[in-house]
């Protein structure tokens, strides 16, 4: 287990800045999430704790020993990769002897086949271990390279995206199985995706990237339920928040007068500048109750069934938003019905710059 330090990394790429200035600090024994868009810099940040790119600025820390100068070797991390790098021509057994057979380790043979053994029964693929792995699933060959992870018993592991190629049930056993498998090995893990859904169930805390800068560190709760500018308040969520331009006046939020006007809690007013007058507001699709009794009406514009539950999609004007409802609720495209939004449940953000105003 490792604590890990990164201190105002800078890495660039000819004129293009993949990281700017990212400071990060995660916990010895934590499962910490690094959660962006494609290009945000995610991948870059484990290469560069991994030892196989380096910095143009800023130190990185492992348990508090700037590790700038040693090999990724000496660094004792180990990377999983989203693709799978397996030799497939080797068995099951063979690929997750590979790592301790380097002249560096010198580990005996039985301590070779106990830790072998031990990830094979840890990951239950005890009964693939003499089969090549050109023969295997995607499932059973991100299992094996997790166990060659597991294997070395490294200080840090860091994951890329392992489960993007995977089916999304697959994905979901895999979630399970390697949050387990930290909490087991009270391990530290450093886990990028840009898979909001891994993120919220996997981390103990996410830090949201974007542009090659940290937007917002928070546990799952906070970024989800106080998210610092409209980026994360977008990206985090499914549906993604409701976004409603508007006008603050009289303690009440007005997106179209007369029709979508909404009270704002004492507290929350009084928060909020005097001078202010345009302003972003932010609304979870759950916040959106349809039903008799809320004082708003809106059209049924669409309806997308998930199952368990329906988003529907509300027109009020020329305004859109999305509420999420009981599947067995009838709703019927066209028609009109009656809503409300939970008062105490506002997202203010500021017109011009994102930010949120009262988090």
């Amino acid at each position: 287990m490792a604590r890990i330090e990164l201190r105002n990394i800078t890495k660039k790429f000819k004129r293009h800045a993949a990281l700017s200035d990212l400071s990060l600090d995660v916990g010895d024994g934590e499962f910490f999430v690094l959660l962006g868009p494609t290009g945000a810099g995610k991948t870059t940040s484990l290469r560069l704790i991994a030892g196989l790119d380096a910095p143009n600025s800023g130190s990185i820390l492992i348990d508090g020993e700037d590790v700038g100068q040693w090999s990724a070797a000496e660094r004792d991390v180990a990377l999983v990769f989203q693709y799978y790098s397996l030799y497939p021509h080797y068995t099951v057994r063979e690929n997750l002897e590979f790592p301790l057979k380097s002249r560096r380790r010198r580990l005996s043979a039985e301590e070779v086949a106990s830790r072998v053994a031990r990830a094979a029964q840890t990951l239950r693929i005890e009964h693939l271990l003499e089969r090549k792995t050109d023969r295997l699933s995607g499932g059973e060959m991100q299992r094996v390279s997790i166990g060659r992870a597991i294997v070395r018993q490294p200080r840090v592991f860091l994951m890329d995206e392992p489960l993007s190629n995977l089916d999304a049930k697959l994905r979901e056993v895999l979630r399970a199985e390697l949050k387990d498998l930290q909490m087991k090995f009270r391990a530290t893990f450093l886990y990028v995706t840009h898979d909001q859904v891994e993120a919220m169930s996997m981390a103990d805390r996410i830090g949201v990237l974007n542009h090659g800068r940290v937007v917002q560190i928070g546990t799952p709760h906070e970024i989800y339920n106080r998210p610092c500018d409209t980026f994360v308040a977008t990206f985090v969520g499914s549906p993604a928040m409701n976004l409603l331009p508007g006008v603050f006046r009289n303690g009440k939020v007005i997106v179209a007068p007369g029709k979508l006007e909404i009270p704002v809690a004492a507290e929350v007013a009084n928060r909020l500048s005097p001078d202010l007058e345009q302003v972003t507001l932010g609304v979870r699709s759950e916040d959106v109750a349809l039903g008799p009794g809320g004082g708003l009406e809106g059209r049924v514009y669409g309806v997308e069934n998930h199952g368990v539950e329906k988003i529907v999609t509300l027109k009020v004007d020329e305004h859109s938003l999305k509420a999420t409802v009981p599947a067995h609720m009838p709703i019927e495209v066209d028609s009109t019905t009656p809503f409300a939004i939970d008062p105490g449940k506002l997202q203010f953000f500021a017109t011009q710059t994102g930010n949120n105003l009262v988090r």
